[in-house]
């Protein structure tokens, strides 16, 4: 049971009406790291979190979430207070309005479909959609995934913060970014009261593989460093001799009944191709300059010559 509060968690001073701010501000409301896909992300989690300890705190921290969208919210539609009136009234001439509407993509769609209101969508006009929600009821890795969230929603807010003059609005969008430092502590905190916490999940790795570092990308680049060199890694600069990893072939395989064979062989007869034929396509009847070496040049020498003519007379001209 919810009961809203008619005061903000943080007080919303806006210096001006400003459209193009309130369309970069929506990232925050509807967009992937905004309020409302991590309200939705903890609230989820916490209803299906048995463990009573996680369970408190994914919905206390869901319930602020959805605190933090009513203050960009607010924030939103004070921004959007002029095209409101203008739009609503018809207070302005079309060059006017049509300039005011014009600030930024999204804020037409924002003044036009939805008055000035706060919409659920990025700031490029892309719905909130709950593909934002990527928990998997595990909690050594929903708790990653959140940690992960609040670190993305941090750095979108310090860009947020960095394009935008007003006093207010840096101030609120401060308090914001800095609730998301809190809530990644907290976080840190549930995942590493987790004694067994990595790797994620109850089965354990196979061994070598877990201590393994393959360097797939070699040349001019390779570096060494804790992360794949010293005592903790078995490190695999040899490609050829290492695979396949499990020693087998490398061959897929798989056991077929006589009736799948069957069916198999004769798929095969019917499909089999021919390697000794040359066949004339299409390819080769549409050719024009550009078209490079065809089976023409087989079977008509002179076409062939001509063509190649016209195609470095093509590349010459060019």
């Amino acid at each position: 049971m919810f009961m809203h509060n008619k005061r903000l968690q943080y007080t919303v001073r806006v210096a001006e009406p400003n459209p193009k701010l309130a369309s970069l501000l929506l990232e925050q409301f509807g967009g992937a790291d905004g309020e409302l896909a991590a309200a939705m992300r903890y609230f989820t989690q916490g209803l299906g979190e048995d463990d009573p300890g996680r369970k408190d705190l994914l919905l206390d921290i869901a319930t602020e979430e959805l605190s933090h969208l009513e203050v960009i919210g607010s924030i939103v539609a004070m921004l959007n207070k002029g095209v409101k009136g203008h739009l609503s009234e018809a207070t302005l001439p079309e060059a006017e309005t049509m300039m005011m509407l014009g600030q930024s993509g999204a804020s037409q769609q924002e003044a036009i479909l939805y008055g000035g209101g706060p919409s659920l969508t990025d700031s490029a006009g892309n719905p909130w959609t709950a593909a934002y929600i990527d928990s998997r009821a595990e909690p050594t890795v929903d708790m990653r995934s959140n940690i992960a969230a609040e670190a993305r929603a941090k750095i979108v807010y310090e860009r947020l913060i960095n394009v935008t003059d007003d006093p207010g609005i840096k101030e609120a969008l401060g308090f914001l970014m800095t609730r998301e430092i809190a809530h990644q502590k907290s976080f840190e905190k549930a995942l590493y009261a987790i004694e067994d916490n990595f790797p994620p999940g109850k089965l354990p790795g196979v061994r070598p593989f877990t201590d393994a570092y393959v360097n797939t990308s070699q040349g001019a680049g390779d570096m060494t460093g804790p992360w794949n060199d010293g005592a903790q890694w078995h490190r695999i600069d040899d490609l050829a001799g290492h695979v396949p990893a499990d020693g087998g072939d490398g061959i897929a395989s798989v056991e077929l009944s006589a009736k799948d064979r069957a069916a198999l062989e004769k798929l095969a007869l019917r499909t089999k191709s021919n390697p000794s034929a040359d066949p004339r396509t299409g390819a080769d009847l549409g050719a024009g300059p550009g078209a490079g070496k065809t089976s023409d040049a087989d079977h008509c020498g002179a076409t062939s010559m001509a063509q190649a003519q016209a195609e470095a007379d093509l590349i010459t001209k060019g």
